[in-house]
Order: structure tokens, then C-alpha cells, then sequence
């Protein structure tokens, strides 16, 4: 045995080296200076003998087993031989020789910098240094990979590549960072890994890559690793025009969104948990459709990684990995591209608010609570069975937001909807007296939360500008939507779940009792603009028995569709931006489920092709006049002409646009009752040119509002001047194109 590599050995690491609980294995591993020469190191368990070379095969110096059986082999060598990196020929058996550069001959990637940044909540970029890049290090093609794991006592990757044996690649730790890294020559995209953590209580857990790119297809749960670089981009233009827009211009453009879950909106084999279209066979069929129909944005649910088809997506284990159901990541790219190039916006739902108990995803991680709240009163929801994210730790902070900029970023999408926001703002959300702790302040205010909107907005509004965050806020929680330097959480948007809730209620009534109940209707303007609305219908109003929209309407066929279409058309002529789910628009009988398509057979109905077709129209006139959008959080946008009539169910009321020119008129009857020679007042004097009537027979409607044009009289009605007269259709909603006069 060399003397001198026994003088240098630390028995004490390799004590655990060979215990497989060393987190810092290049102090023993690798090639080291002794002397006046060089110690080299290899840890292979059941090799039989291995070799080491220079980069081109010479200076062949062979290493001795320090003792037999271990797999630690090593050798001093007299003067400076060699330099990193170095070959490693590594010899199993008779014929069975592996060659590969030794692992632990590669410096560290991860600067001081980034460790400070990151410890800091504020590395922007700790995607492209956490998790699994594939990449050339002096000369040598691999992988480099690197988590965050504190508590951890030691951490391996393990894969395909190593037969998933611990041993083989433990992880060098840096600093007191809780960062652990290791470069493996030789790994190539579409190799499958954990880590392999083992715990400070002996335990060992196989976790997937927290900042992975990609996943293996569910119920497998590995991850994969996969270069996001290379991808040949279209939409230059599409993104050097969203870097222009400002909160300002944003609020005041068109916006009609498309829910939509990609797995259900078609599948190639019904009946078939697998059967899906592929990201880039939707994008062409998507696309199309949504250029045809006129909206001007989708809004996909489910597309970060998750193991349960169930959750839609809600319970995500892969944060920064598009979900492997419809594809690879560069077919996600292409989707959103083409979207792009057919002028539709992408925006994801996002969930930053929990993450489920699966034992390989981030609960407990390390062996700890570490992206979860330690507490279990702050750290997990009771209702949900999941954990919530503790945002009082600014890597965990990090991870969220650095995940926000990730999308828009790498993938190009234009938005993030934020998911179950007010569970994250109150501390008492779903839990009972005694199951929940108390700010500083003994209130139920999310101080943590708060500050990770705050930081989250503000970094994505400085760093890329036009991209739309958006809140699913059920509260009346104050400004939501107002910028932070005034005291906001910053959103660009947020749902109006309060008008949602009164709106399908007071549509879902019977007739005979809207009246009394008119106030549901009309209640939402008392606080249209005190935030930045999007008024919308999603998947949750048409799941778990809530019935799909149609079968909420009241009456017989033709009233249900005619209740639908007015209130499709009231929707489009409120204030605040549009979102429609998936099947709603023709008017789907069923219930959505994630395990089937939707029922697109229903189109050869002329009741629901017409509901299809009318929703079209609403797109195409709410893009063409801006008065359906221009002022949508502006008072000036809006005026009521009639609100008073309760006992008849009828309103009316003005958008206003960005002149005088083209402004719109809408009357409304919300009774399965005509009426004859109904006097309306109006702004002023002209022609009230009709746009759309849902009554139309191309809709399914009857035809009874046949009047093309209303001439305004100077007849005072409801203290207005100037006034209408017109016979009214039962359930139905009147549009008048209108230019301001004296």
C-alpha cells in the first residue's frame, strides 16, 4: 500500500464516506496535492481495478483498493502529473470498462454571489444554478446538478446512469449555504434522477428535483433532465410589444380569456387516462379555434407538474416542469410560440399558495419542514391535506418567485393567474378556533404573505414588464389590484368573484322572483372600480354538482338558452375584462370532468351552435368598439339609463369608448315576458343602430326585436331628455351602436 496516501487519508471521512453520510466528499475525492506530488482518489463500490489517465489516455497511473472489498481506491504520485479534469477507466469485469472524467475533478459552479443572492430571497435566476442542466465543463459534456437542502445530512443523485446507487455520486455541500452540488460527466438530456437524502434522523428519502425541467410521465415520478436552450423563437416582435405595455396601457386593452384544461378540451382516445392530444397537435387546433372564435387570451389550468389527474393540476410537485401528459418542454415552447403567432396571449394558473404530501415531492424535504412552515397551525391546510409554502424564508420566497419569472422567461407566457390567494392573506383560512397561530399583532393578517405579494409583484413588473399577474381573490381584502408604492398588493387584475356569485344566482332564479332579487344584479357596480376586474365564469362554477351553465337557467329548452345568451351578453357589457370556461360558450349540458372531452357533438344542435356563434359575435364586436373595454376601470366607461325597474326585471345602461364616436347601448329583459312599446331614456339625440340581439334567429332566438334602428325622441323618461321606444323580446339582451349628440 502507498505510505503516503495512508498519511493523508482523514479516516474519519472516509469512515463516512464509506457510511455514505459525507455532504462534503471532495475533501477526500478527487485529485489533491501532497507533498511534492499528487493523491488521487476514486470511491467505486464492486469496481475491480481503475485507471487513470490524462484527457487524452496518457500518463496511465493505476490505483490500489486502500482495502479490499471497500471500493475506495487511491495513489500518491510523485510531482504534478496531472490536472483537472482527468479520465477515470474503471473496470467492473472482463470487458466490462467504464470510462468517464471523474466527477470530483470539476470546480464549483455556484458562486459566492449566487449563494448570497439566494440566502438573500433575491436571485431572480436560481433556476439556471438549482436542479439538472445539461452542459460543457473544460471540454467535458455532462450534467450539473444542485438543490437546496439544509437539514440533510448527506445527498446522493441517483439515476439511470448510476443504477441508482447512492454511493456513486454523493453530493459536495457549499458553505453553510445548504446547497449541494456535483457535476457527472456523461449525463445526457432524457436521463432519469432523484436525490437520494439522507436525514439527520438516519432516515433516507428519494426526492424529484424541486427546480427540475421535466418529469417522467405519471404514476412514475423521477425526474428527467432536459435542456430548455436551443429552441428557435418567433414571437421576437410579439415580446419586444409586451415589454412596451405598462399597468396603464394594459388595463385599457381588450381582454377575452378561454379557461381551459388541455387534456379534456379534446382527447385523441376517450376512455383512456393517457389519451391525449400532444402540446404541439393543440396548439394548431387550439390556436385555430381561438382565432375563430375572437378571444384574445387562453388561460391553461393544470400545466406545472402533478401526480393526480383529479387535482387539475392544483397540487403541483413540479414547479418548474411542464407537465410530461401532453409532451416534452421544447413542445410546450412551440405551443405557446404558435399561440403567439396567431395573436393569443398565454397565461397559467399558478399555485403558490400549497403543495401536496406526496413523500418524493417537497414535503419535508430534507427530512425537515423546509419549504412548508414548521408550525402545523401556519404550515398545512386541514381541508386541503396539503402543505403551505412558509414564506418567511427568503429561499422559499425565491423558489416562488424566481418560478413566476421562470415561465415568463423560458417559456414566454404572458400571464400568471394566482391561485386561492385569500387562503394565503388570512392565517384563520379553513381552519377552526385553536388550528391556527396569530400574527404579531394577534390578527389574522398573513404579515409573510403580504410581503411575498409585495416582492413578487414588484419584481415581475420591473423585470418583465407587460407580463400580467393576476389574482383568484374571493375577499373584499383592499387593494389587491392597487401598485404597491400605494400601499397595494400590487395585482394587475383580479377576479370579481363577488358579482360571479350574485350574478349566477340571480340568473339561476326563476323569473317570478328576480325582481325582489334585483339587487343581485345590479349590486356589482357600487364596487366595479375599486379594483382591476376580470368578470369570470371558470371550471369551478360547472363541477361537483354546480351543473354545467345551460342546465343552471331556468324554463324550458329555449328559455334556458335564451336565459344563457342574455347573460352571456350582460357579462360582456359590464365592466371589467371577460373570462369564459371551456364549453361554456356552446353551451355544454354536462358537467366538465377532467376524464373526457368536451362535448363537441352538441354543435349539431342549433340552440347550442347558436350559443356558439353568439358568444363569437360578443368577441368580435367586443375587440372591433372599445367602449366594451377602453374604460373598464374608469367611471366615465358607464352609466346607468334604467336600474329601477325591479318589477319588470328590465335594465339599461351606456359603455362609453375612448370618443364620442361608437358608443353602445345595452337593454336588457330579464323575464320570459315581451315588452310592448317599453320606453327607455337615453344619453341623447340620434340613431340607436342595432349591433347584436340574442334573440336573433341565427342565435335561436324569435326575431320580436326585429327594429334595426331606435330614433331617440325628445321625450323625457327616467330624468333623461332624450328616449327609445321599442318592443322588447322576452330574455334578451339588445346592443345599439350610438354616436354622442347634443
Amino acid at each position: 500500500m502507498n505510505r503516503r496516501l495512508i498519511q493523508w487519508i482523514n479516516w474519519v471521512e472516509y469512515d463516512e464516506l464509506l457510511a455514505e453520510k459525507h455532504n462534503a466528499p471532495s475533501n477526500i475525492l478527487g485529485l489533491h496535492e501532497f507533498r511534492d506530488g499528487q493523491i488521487i482518489t476514486v470511491y467505486r463500490p464492486e469496481a475491480e481495478s481503475i485507471i487513470v489517465t490524462d484527457m487524452d489516455g496518457n500518463n496511465k497511473l493505476k490505483l490500489e483498493e486502500v482495502e479490499e472489498g471497500t471500493g475506495f481506491f487511491g495513489m500518491y504520485s510523485p510531482g504534478k502529473v496531472y490536472e483537472n479534469p482527468y479520465l477515470l477507466h474503471i473496470q467492473y469485469g472482463p470487458g466490462n470498462v467504464v470510462v468517464t472524467a471523474d466527477p470530483y475533478s470539476f470546480k464549483s459552479i455556484i458562486s459566492d454571489m449566487d449563494r448570497y443572492l439566494f440566502a438573500e430571497g433575491r436571485h431572480n435566476d436560481i433556476y439556471d444554478k438549482l436542479g439538472a442542466h445539461p452542459m460543457e465543463i473544460d471540454g467535458v459534456k455532462g450534467t450539473h446538478f444542485a438543490v437546496w437542502a439544509p437539514h440533510a445530512r448527506a445527498v446522493s443523485v441517483v439515476g439511470d446512469f448510476n443504477m441508482w446507487d447512492g454511493r456513486l455520486h454523493l453530493m459536495n455541500i457549499q458553505d453553510v449555504s445548504g446547497i449541494y452540488e456535483i457535476f457527472i460527466p456523461g449525463v445526457e438530456v432524457g436521463a432519469v434522477y432523484k436525490y437520494k437524502i439522507l436525514t439527520r434522523t438516519g432516515d433516507e428519502l428519494y426526492k424529484s428535483d424541486p427546480y427540475g425541467n421535466e418529469a417522467e410521465m405519471r404514476p412514475n415520478n423521477a425526474s428527467v433532465v432536459a435542456d430548455l436552450t436551443g429552441f428557435e423563437w418567433t414571437d421576437d416582435e410579439w415580446i419586444e410589444n409586451r415589454r412596451k405595455e405598462t399597468r396603464v396601457t394594459m388595463i385599457k386593452k381588450p381582454m377575452t380569456i378561454y379557461e381551459c384544461h388541455l387534456g379534456s378540451w379534446k382527447k385523441k382516445i376517450e376512455d383512456d387516462d393517457n389519451g391525449f392530444f400532444t402540446y404541439k397537435e393543440l396548439a394548431k387546433s387550439l390556436g385555430s379555434y381561438l382565432k375563430k372564435m375572437g378571444y384574445t387570451h387562453v388561460e391553461l389550468m393544470g400545466i406545472a407538474e402533478y401526480p393526480f389527474d383529479g387535482s387539475w393540476g392544483y397540487q403541483v410537485t413540479g414547479y418548474y416542469a411542464p407537465t410530461r401528459r401532453y409532451g416534452e418542454p421544447k413542445d410546450f415552447m412551440f405551443f405557446v410560440d404558435y399561440l403567439h403567432y396567431m395573436g393569443i396571449g398565454v397565461i397559467l394558473d399558478w399555485v403558490p399558495a400549497h403543495f401536496p404530501r406526496d413523500a418524493y415531492g417537497l414535503g419535508r424535504f430534507d427530512g425537515q419542514a423546509l419549504y412548508e412552515h414548521p408550525d402545523k397551525r401556519r404550515g398545512e391546510h386541514p381541508d386541503w391535506g396539503t402543505y403551505i409554502f412558509d414564506y418567511s424564508k427568503a429561499e422559499v420566497s425565491n423558489f416562488l418567485i424566481a418560478n413566476a419569472l421562470f415561465w415568463s422567461r423560458k417559456y414566454h407566457v404572458d400571464g400568471l393567474r394566482v391561485d386561492a390567494v385569500a387562503s394565503m392573506l388570512y392565517l384563520d383560512y379553513g381552519k377552526q378556533d385553536g388550528d391556527w397561530l396569530p400574527n404579531v399583532d394577534g390578527g389574522n393578517e398573513n404579515y409573510d404573505a403580504i410581503e411575498f405579494f409585495h416582492h413578487l409583484n414588484s419584481v415581475c413588473e420591473k423585470e418583465e414588464p407587460g407580463t400580467m399577474i393576476i389574482a383568484e381573490e374571493s375577499t373584499a381584502w383592499a387593494g389587491v389590484t392597487s401598485p404597491v408604492e400605494l400601499g397595494g398588493l400590487g395585482f394587475l387584475f383580479k377576479w370579481n368573484m363577488g358579482w360571479m356569485n350574485d350574478f349566477l344566482e340571480y340568473m339561476q332564479m326563476d323569473p317570478y322572483f328576480r325582481g325582489p332579487n334585483h339587487g343581485r344584479l345590479t349590486f356589482s357596480m357600487q364596487y366595479a372600480y375599486s379594483e382591476n376586474f376580470i368578470q369570470s365564469i371558470s371550471h369551478d362554477e360547472v363541477v361537483h354538482l354546480k351543473r354545467a351553465m345551460v342546465e343552471k337557467m331556468p324554463g324550458e329548452v329555449e328559455d334556458r338558452f335564451a336565459n344563457l345568451r342574455l347573460a352571456y351578453g350582460f357579462m360582456y357589457g359590464h365592466p371589467g375584462k371577460k373570462l369564459l370556461f371551456m364549453g361554456q360558450e356552446f353551451a355544454q349540458y354536462r358537467e366538465w370532468s377532467e376524464k373526457r372531452s368536451l362535448d363537441w357533438e352538441v354543435l349539431e344542435n342549433s340552440l347550442n351552435k347558436g350559443c356558439q356563434d353568439f358568444v363569437k359575435d360578443l368577441n368580435k364586436y367586443y375587440k372591433k368598439y372599445d367602449a366594451f373595454y377602453i374604460n373598464d376601470m374608469d367611471r366615465i366607461g358607464f352609466e346607468w339609463m334604467s336600474v329601477d325597474r325591479s318589477d319588470i326585471s328590465v335594465v339599461a345602461f351606456v359603455r362609453r369608448g375612448s370618443s364620442v364616436k361608437d358608443q353602445l347601448l345595452f337593454i336588457c329583459n330579464f323575464t320570459p315576458v315581451e315588452r310592448k312599446e317599453i320606453r327607455f331614456g337615453v344619453p341623447c339625440k340620434g340613431n340607436y343602430k342595432l349591433l347584436m340581439s340574442s334573440d336573433d334567429p341565427k342565435y335561436g332566438g324569435n326575431g320580436v326585436s326585429t327594429v334595426k334602428t331606435l330614433k331617440a325622441e325628445k321625450k323625457t323618461c327616467e330624468k333623461r331628455d332624450y328616449s327609445v321606444v321599442l318592443d322588447l323580446a322576452p330574455l334578451t339582451v339588445n346592443i345599439y351602436r350610438f354616436d354622442y349628440k347634443e
